[in-house]
């Protein structure tokens, strides 16, 4: 399984406007090779970088196999979205962009792909991101990574 973005490639920058000091957008994403047996897909972005350990910034679930990828913007919580999203540790549904503390040096960020065995993840109404990937694990069959860096 493989996972891209046109905004990006992996281990470089991640542009402005994906960032806490651009317009904040989820950058456009595209996977390949999912398996075959996936029955649902869940899409999670954390800084492992940041001071206080580390950072979920998005999670994205309950994404239909038929999907082969995510528009730029997508983690709006705006409802369109094919797909549910969890509370990020800014205390918001949706994608919350990079933004790590100025002068703190470079940070990673994880843009990862699951393929579960499940369709839906069993989740209250308003999950955080962190039970939704601990939720997830208990299903993988699959994972594909992605890192961006950027520092302010």
């Amino acid at each position: 399984m493989q996972l891209s973005s046109s905004a990006f490639s992996s281990a470089s920058a991640i542009p402005r406007r994906f960032t806490c000091d651009g317009d904040d957008l989820s950058p456009p994403l595209d996977w390949r090779a999912v398996p075959p047996a996936t029955r649902s897909l869940v899409l999670l972005c954390d800084d492992p970088d940041a001071p206080a350990g580390k950072w979920r910034h998005w999670a994205a679930y309950d994404i239909a196999t038929d999907q082969t990828g995510v528009a730029e913007g997508a983690g709006r919580d705006g409802g369109a979205a094919r797909f549910r999203q969890a509370i990020n540790d800014f205390h918001r549904a949706g994608y919350g962009g990079p933004c790590p503390p100025r002068g703190h040096g470079r940070h990673r960020y994880h843009f990862r792909l699951l393929a579960l065995s499940v369709d839906r993840l069993s989740l209250g109404a308003k999950p955080t991101c962190s039970e939704v990937e601990r939720e997830a694990r208990r299903h993988v069959i699959a994972e594909a990574t992605l890192v961006g860096i950027y520092q302010r």
